[in-house]
């Protein structure tokens, strides 16, 4: 009777990177587990792809530096005496401001009409991954071209008028403040288009936000029991505030626009918020 020497068993390999399990097939593309950093490349691919980002971008820099270079190339060195060099980009952030939020609205319900926020929350489940890096991207990207453009304003003037001893000279302080103040609007305008998912509705939510406190002070400061509202309304609307900011209040001068600053990052984090809580509860 023979006897069978038993095989020394050979030892098992690790699973190589990108094998899925109880499968046979090794992916040459090694499988990394997903972050804000690819969200946020995603984003940014997104953003700069479309033509819509071009074009509001496009006319947003128009009216700042465009009307700005007019209005200085008018304007005398006495009239910077007691204001900012950046004033003559006022006039066309009054402007520029709408442009900033239509895209920060766009960025957002744009995939939702294209249905392409689908293959979107397919690739990347997590979904408030994607909503905080579509904050940050538009955010930097909208802070950036506001500062450039405010501060290309405020060189242009700078050099255009003399103004000895004045403080015309102090104007940076007013170009990182405008550029937030507008800057937070696109986000506002990302938060209520994340929240209502159509393009035409958020768009006329944030116009009404930013046109009706400007119209309406006007009409209920006629009566005496309306009037308290009226008048603030008329201090915390956008044109009082970028104005207060430049150091050209339209109302209450002694604030420098900061209550109105805050008041703005108060109720955009409240959007904010709640975008992600209704992102998680509703389907696509």
């Amino acid at each position: 009777m023979t006897t069978s020497t038993p095989q020394p068993q050979q030892p098992q390999q690790p699973p190589q990177p990108g094998a899925l399990p109880g499968a046979m097939y090794t992916s040459p593309i090694p499988v990394r587990p997903a972050h804000l950093g690819h969200a946020l490349a995603s984003e940014w691919t997104k953003i700069r792809s479309v033509r819509s980002t071009l074009w509001t971008l496009g006319v947003f820099v128009a009216l700042v530096v465009g009307i700005g270079l007019l209005v200085a190339w008018k304007s005398a060195g006495s009239d910077f005496s007691d204001v900012p060099y950046t004033v003559p980009a006022l006039i066309g952030l009054l402007l520029g401001q709408v442009c900033l939020t239509t895209l920060g609205v766009l960025v957002v319900t744009s995939e939702y009409g294209t249905g392409m926020i689908r293959t979107t929350f397919t690739a990347a489940p997590q979904r408030h991954r994607v909503l905080a890096a579509k904050f940050l991207v538009f955010f930097a990207l909208a802070y950036v071209v506001s500062v450039v453009s405010i501060t290309v304003v405020g060189l242009a003037t700078a050099a255009m008028n003399v103004v000895p001893d004045g403080s015309g000279q102090d104007w940076g302080t007013t170009a990182l403040t405008g550029a937030l103040y507008v800057s937070l609007l696109g986000v506002l305008g990302l938060a209520v288009g994340s929240m209502l998912r159509h393009s035409a509705g958020a768009i006329t939510v944030m116009l009404g936000l930013v046109l009706v406190p400007a119209i309406m002070p006007a009409f209920l400061m006629m009566s005496d029991s309306l009037r308290g509202f009226g008048e603030v309304m008329l201090a915390y609307n956008a044109p009082n505030a970028l104005s207060a900011l430049f150091g050209l209040p339209m109302y209450d001068s002694a604030s420098h626009g900061v209550p109105q600053l805050l008041a703005l990052l108060g109720l955009t984090v409240v959007a904010m918020g709640g975008a992600f809580a209704l992102l998680e509860k509703r389907d696509v």
